[in-house]
């Protein structure tokens, strides 16, 4: 096929490609991942008053957040996998309904093992949502899908932000029975979501689902293995990530309060600021990335907090809230451009690869959890988050991925 041909075929499917954002459901199940996320957030959120109720150690109270995040992330990406291939619309509503019984459960537990049980029922409602979710966004965004995906991501880092408030307002007051309220919030989700999945059923209906067909030969083998080390690398820059998000959301409380002598709650409010500009990072990441490119807009979003998150171990009070603020933005720009990025990598995957992608993160946020309470437990606090804070420096991998117009010309090889 001449360069000619072959341009002429990308401008047309970018033409084809041209179909409008159904709002009304973008901001549906936009709602839906902030309440899903309100809940999830809710655990990192009760671990201070877990941890002094029931005399958790702190390698405890981050197994509570591995529960809850490996279960999500050894799920998702076998059940985006399976809707790939059969498309399931009412698995939406089903799934919030597993995160109402795990926190009702969670608000009445008397002992660790029965919190833990709370947990992996949440982590089941997540894992049913977010590959479902995810291609919903996709399906509903049209051709602006770093758009779409930002709309549908800012949902749930705004129910993280969320959460962090609720400590203050919720737990601090009602303690562990606090968690009753957010029962509220997974009814509204099931309701909304039976809504979406109305929608979802008719879109279904109109738009057939065609099997891609996968070019042939030396050459798309090449692409294969280029784009598994790009899943790889990807994968890599997934783990720093998650690995300082858990950090800070986990453990900088913690630090705040040994620090400066806060209380549980204006501790909270300091991680609810990196949360809240984390959402909006991640809102604007999306159609920035739409102009931009995804893997520049990758690449300056863990790059660009890497000198905040250098400086904030050694700031004051004041200065630590200033860093928050600016890391979480700028860190959470790439947010929901890596779903994209990946999506686009993978084309036709779209439940798998947003499974693996954001479950993936789950799991490694988990694995997180666990691994940097040992070494508080072990070392100290003060130390774990300094050595935390190099980890965004990893972003420099992001040299290694694929262009957006190498991945064009992958996608257009394809279909040859």
């Amino acid at each position: 096929m001449s360069l000619t041909t072959r341009t002429a075929g990308l401008k047309a499917a970018v033409s084809a490609d041209a179909k409008p954002a159904v709002m009304r459901i973008l901001l549906a199940i936009s709602l839906v991942h902030l309440l899903n996320d309100t809940i999830q957030g809710i655990i990192p959120a009760i671990l201070p008053i877990l941890k002094g109720s029931m005399s958790l150690s702190y390698m405890q109270a981050g197994l509570i957040v591995f529960v809850l995040n490996m279960t999500s992330s050894l799920l998702q990406p076998l059940i985006g996998l399976y809707a790939d291939r059969h498309p399931s619309p009412y698995m939406l509503p089903l799934g919030v309904g597993a995160t109402f019984f795990g926190v009702l459960g969670l608000a009445f537990a008397p002992s660790y093992a029965l919190v833990l049980f709370s947990v992996l029922l949440i982590g089941l409602g997540s894992a049913v949502f977010h590959p479902e979710g995810s291609r919903v966004a996709y399906m509903a965004g049209g051709s602006r899908r770093g758009m779409a995906q930002s709309v549908y991501q800012v949902g749930g880092n705004s129910g993280h932000a969320l959460a962090s408030v609720m400590t203050a307002l919720v737990f601090v007051p009602f303690r562990q029975l606090g968690a009753l309220w957010f029962t509220f919030a997974a009814a509204l989700g099931i309701l909304v979501q039976f809504y979406i999945a109305k929608w979802y059923t008719d879109y279904l209906a109109a738009h057939p689902h065609v099997p891609r067909k996968s070019g042939e030969g030396a050459g798309r083998t090449g692409i294969r293995k280029r784009t598994a080390a790009a899943v790889l690398v990807l994968i890599f820059l997934v783990f720093a990530r998650s690995w300082y998000q858990s950090g800070v959301s986990i453990y900088y409380p913690f630090h705040f309060m040994e620090r400066f002598g806060m209380g549980l709650d204006r501790a909270s409010m300091y991680i609810f600021l990196f949360s809240a500009a984390g959402a909006i990072g991640t809102f604007v990441g999306g159609p920035l990335s739409d102009r931009l490119g995804r893997r520049n807009v990758i690449f300056g979003s863990m790059l660009g907090s890497a000198p905040f998150a250098l400086l904030l171990p050694y700031a004051d009070e004041l200065w630590s809230l200033v860093l928050l603020t600016l890391n979480g933005f700028i860190m959470l720009l790439g947010f929901s451009v890596t779903v994209v990025y990946a999506q686009e990598l993978i084309p036709g995957k779209v439940g798998t690869v947003s499974g693996l992608i954001v479950g993936l993160a789950f799991g490694l946020g988990a694995l997180g959890a666990v691994v940097l309470g040992s070494l508080v437990d072990a070392l100290n606090l003060n130390i774990v988050l300094k050595g935390l804070s190099f980890l965004p420096l990893l972003g420099l991998f992001t040299y290694f991925l694929p262009t957006d117009r190498t991945l064009k010309v992958w996608a257009a090889q394809s279909t040859d």
